[in-house]
């Protein structure tokens, strides 16, 4: 079974989570084509190795991002947007990165399988 760490609520199994996506900048509504607006609803890179991801606890219906290794599969870690955004921040301004806050449930921040 394939465990993953859930910001708000732990870890769970994997059939409770829906993936959203690639994490991507948005186009400005007020100037995008309707070719930028294609791109960022339904097309993906496909990138081979670690992305950003949105996920989804259906049951509770809160979204996260996720680094995921798309070779391995393997989860590396979950945080909440607000902390995805602080570290977002901080690497823009040169600062140290925010370390990812510990989930509930213990300090592992990815997925496991048991």
């Amino acid at each position: 079974m394939k465990i993953l760490n859930c910001p708000l609520n732990g870890p769970r199994n994997i059939s409770e989570f829906v993936w959203g996506g690639e994490m991507k900048p948005m186009p400005d509504p007020a100037t995008a084509t309707d070719a930028q607006w294609t791109d960022f609803l339904f097309l993906e890179d496909n990138t081979a190795g670690e992305i950003t991801e949105w996920w989804l606890h259906a049951p509770t219906n809160y979204w996260f991002i996720a680094r995921r290794n798309t070779l391995t599969d393997e989860i590396i870690e979950t945080m909440t947007y607000d902390a995805y955004l602080a570290r977002q921040k901080a690497n823009a301004s040169g600062e140290a990165e925010p370390a990812a806050k510990p989930t509930t449930g213990g300090t592992e921040t990815g997925a496991t399988s048991a």
